[in-house]
């Protein structure tokens, strides 16, 4: 559906934004785009978008050159930028309708996108509200909207819950799992790498403008997962679990806070009962005992740090 072939953009001679990223994207995938500020990742989505052209390699969307063929990317896309502004003198009805306009819809086949759409990002009760008026939460609802009036076959979402509060960005998260449910092909790029764990199917991490790792998440955590990290809470002082599990084979070190110890483990996983049956044994009153799970953070930092640092 989505596949980039050694791209590569510079914005001068001492400024590469990307440098050579191969990577595809399949049908219904929910794609999370990783990277710090600067990585590149709203140069991909603008290329993407058709709103900026390679310096080298290529880009195709669903079947089409981005270059050769934009037109008809454009009517395979919906684009949500990172900032965007709003015609004032428009209403919220208004400007999806003009949106849809823009797109060749008439008549009751445009009204019937405009209200689908704002049920989807429910917008319903604010139809009539001038866009300028609209909070940023309901700004984003609205470019949602917009991006989807068309019935696209690929979202481009740049950093769709920046800024948002909590309850904002669990709303969006539950509109991009049910448009990935509808078959819809998602590149979501995002710093905010909890939540891009919830809801995406594989993610690729972008660091100075690289491409460093790709895959499932589940994958990426098979490959780049090191040392286990075993956290342990006692009733009193935590000092004597490190007494009795240190200089076992497979621990490198053991960390204490008051009531609770970290146990960093480079053995097999099986070997792990055995720390707990060590303590409860010895008399240790045992609250909790379990290994950490590795998460999207610890990818980001173990893999970017590897291949860019």
């Amino acid at each position: 559906m989505i596949g980039l072939t050694e791209l590569g953009h510079r914005y001068s001679a001492s400024a590469t934004a990307l440098d050579g990223v191969t990577l595809t994207i399949k049908e219904g995938e929910c794609f999370g785009l990783i990277g710090s500020n600067g990585a590149g990742k709203t140069t991909t989505m603008r290329i993407l978008a058709t709103l900026l052209v390679p310096t080298s390699g290529r880009a195709q969307v669903a079947g089409h050159d981005v270059v050769a063929d934009y037109l008809a990317v454009r009517r395979a896309i919906g684009y949500m930028p990172e900032t965007f502004s709003v015609y004032p003198e428009l209403t919220v009805d208004e400007f999806l309708d003009y949106t849809a306009a823009a797109y060749g819809f008439r008549g009751a086949d445009r009204q019937r996108r405009v209200d689908s759409v704002v049920a989807l990002t429910d917008l319903g009760n604010k139809r009539r509200t001038g866009c300028d008026s609209l909070s940023r939460g309901m700004k984003q609802r609205l470019f949602l909207a917009r991006a989807l009036v068309h019935d696209p076959a690929v979202l481009l979402l740049d950093e769709p819950t920046a800024g948002l509060d909590p309850a904002a960005r669990i709303e969006f998260r539950q509109i991009i799992r049910e448009l990935t449910a509808a078959g819809k092909t998602t590149i979501v790029s995002s710093h905010i790498l909890p939540e891009l764990s919830e809801f995406c199917t594989s993610v690729g991490i972008l660091e100075r403008g690289k491409l460093v790792a790709s895959g499932t998440i589940a994958d990426m955590l098979a490959t780049v997962k090191g040392a286990r990290a075993i956290d342990v809470e006692v009733t009193g002082d935590a000092h004597i679990v490190a007494e009795i599990l240190r200089g076992r084979q497979g621990v490198e070190s053991v960390r204490v806070d008051g009531a609770r110890a970290t146990i960093k483990y480079s053995g097999p996983r099986e070997a792990v009962p055995q720390f707990l049956r060590a303590l409860v044994d010895a008399g240790v009153a045992v609250v909790s005992f379990g290994e950490r799970q590795s998460s999207l953070e610890d990818i980001f930092m173990k893999v970017a740090a590897f291949e860019v640092g």
